[in-house]
């Protein structure tokens, strides 16, 4: 996967203001339990419309980008 396409799916800039991303504010602020949530909830959406907006890899790579950001989650905090 190239760099640039990387970044859209895990970092991408609209998500960023002022050196922070709102993927990093939503897990200090509302906890852990809530940001597993947020990352189930919008896997969801990703995997639900990947057909219907004409990027469907894109969208099933976000999907995976959040899975994966659980999993993580879990084998690094047991």
């Amino acid at each position: 996967m190239e760099m640039e396409e990387k970044e859209m799916i895990s970092h991408p800039t609209h998500y960023n203001n002022g050196g922070i991303e709102c993927f990093d504010v939503i897990k200090a602020f509302f906890g852990k339990d809530a940001f597993e949530d947020f990352c189930l909830s919008n896997s969801l959406k990703y995997i639900m419309r990947c057909k219907h907006k004409g990027k469907y890899i894109e969208d099933l790579k976000k999907a995976k980008f959040y899975i994966e950001e659980i999993i993580r989650m879990h084998e690094e905090n047991g």
